[in-house]
């Protein structure tokens, strides 16, 4: 697609998902969101697959720090950077989170996440669409990720909680990304890229059938494996950018 139809393309999805957060009622966060399935106190830790389980995080996240050196050239390396230090901070966040769920915990979970969505946003944006585009707007978009946390968690103090806003900054990339891959080349490793997506998607799988993955008699529950799962996709985007190509692909 050539780039002006891909810009208005990207456009279009992009205001009609705006549009619709505005449209559906504000949705406040369900209190048995916080009823996790494995609730094992183990090693004196409580809920501990599911505190322990966000290692995978800090581990990859720090792999690819380690690795910020030895990158391509011309690689997107601040976004890379911002992104993995998201990362370790998710794995960090959440094992604080999941050591006594509540709501205030829960926005050191969600926090770093939409830095690191927002990172990998950029990435993605700068190398399929434009490359001065998505620099300019690395900061912008984490911005609007930490403020979209922000809003959410001053709603619930105000007793009408509202996530609109964070679904859109967490949901809408996950739609783009894939709109950015079938339409524009670049030189980060799309099949990495795709990999990230579709794990992410499995994540998302078994955290919703956290219980029945549970109660199936796994060792893991739904969520802890939603973790593993969730730091696999992002080891994959360390591989698509390790992978970087000095000219574009599709």
């Amino acid at each position: 697609m050539n780039p002006a139809g891909q810009a208005w393309l990207l456009g279009a999805v992009a205001a009609g998902a705006v549009a619709a957060m505005f449209w559906i009622a504000p949705i406040p966060q369900d209190p048995a969101y916080h009823d996790f399935a494995d609730r094992r106190f183990l090693c004196g830790t409580a809920n501990f697959w599911n505190v322990v389980s966000n290692l995978s995080f800090v581990l990859i996240g720090a792999f690819g720090l380690a690795r910020l050196r030895s990158l391509p050239a011309g690689a997107p390396r601040l976004p890379y950077l911002v992104f993995c230090a998201g990362i370790v901070f998710v794995g960090l966040g959440s094992a604080y989170y999941h050591y006594a769920p509540s709501t205030p915990a829960l926005v050191w979970d969600r926090l770093p996440m939409t830095v690191a969505f927002m990172a990998l946003f950029a990435m993605v944006l700068g190398d399929r669409v434009s490359e001065r585009l998505g620099a300019q707007l690395l900061w912008p978009l984490i911005a609007g990720g930490v403020a979209s946390i922000g809003y959410w968690y001053w709603t619930e103090l105000q007793g009408r909680g509202d996530l609109r806003v964070y679904g859109l900054v967490q949901f809408l990339p996950m739609v783009l990304i894939p709109l950015m891959l079938l339409t524009g080349k670049g030189r980060l490793s799309s099949p990495w890229l795709w990999g990230t997506l579709g794990t992410y998607a499995l994540s998302k799988v078994a955290e919703y059938y956290d219980r029945g993955i549970y109660a199936a008699g796994s060792l893991l529950s739904g969520h802890s494996i939603k973790h593993l799962l969730a730091s696999l996709a992002v080891l994959w985007v360390v591989v698509a950018v390790l992978r970087f190509r000095p000219s574009p692909w599709a």
